[in-house]
């Protein structure tokens, strides 16, 4: 069995997840390449001077720190951007998640969406399913997969009887305007011929 997600009311209400991308709804292909033998061919790289060839797994990122010293993984440590230790948060499979924050539908429209998982029900969810349903505004949770030092946003939503989770981030909308607000008016229709007739359409 996957992982379940398990939410909390006035009881707990597990469920299974299944991520849903564009490979299961739409299909997918895939390319292969072979030589005159018939041997398959294997993607490599080669280093910028041309000389050696890289195979398949022969890179991997490397920390350094501002000596050119190797740093192991486990030697670094987390800190938000005042200096402050960052707090470890734990994954959503880990505990049961309580429902008890809801936003608008105008603030859940200002979250662009990067992942949705669909639910799949257990015995005894129909209640929580309808009471989704019936919800006037949108349920709302922090959302890990694993366990980290940021969380993002999710949305628990309802169609056809089944439960979805949308996972995503805030969009900052940057809005730009006139420094003096334009006047308008009926212009008097001599003015108006007057001004066609001074037009040089040649300068467009």
């Amino acid at each position: 069995m996957g992982k379940q997600l398990i939410f909390k009311r006035d009881k707990e209400y597990p469920f299974s997840v299944i991520r849903l991308d564009r490979k299961k709804l739409y299909g997918w292909k895939e390319s292969e390449a072979y030589d005159e033998n018939g041997e398959e061919c294997i993607k490599a790289d080669i280093d910028p001077s041309g000389t050696f060839i890289i195979p398949k797994g022969g890179k991997a990122l490397g920390i350094l720190d501002k000596n050119g010293n190797w740093v192991e993984k486990k030697m670094l440590k987390a800190v938000y951007k005042d200096g402050r230790d960052a707090v470890l948060m734990p994954s959503v499979f880990d505990q049961p998640v309580y429902l008890e924050k809801t936003v608008s539908v105008e603030e859940f429209l200002d979250h662009l969406i990067e992942a949705v998982y669909l639910l799949e029900p257990s015995e005894g969810s129909e209640e929580l399913i309808g009471h989704v349903k019936q919800c006037e505004e949108i349920l709302t949770f922090a959302f890990n997969y694993r366990e980290g030092y940021e969380s993002s946003p999710a949305f628990l939503l309802e169609s056809k009887g089944r439960l979805f989770v949308l996972v995503g981030y805030p969009c900052v909308f940057g809005f730009a305007g006139l420094e003096q607000i334009a006047e308008f008016g009926i212009e008097d229709e001599d003015e108006t011929e007057e001004a066609e007739e001074e037009l040089d359409f040649s300068m467009m």
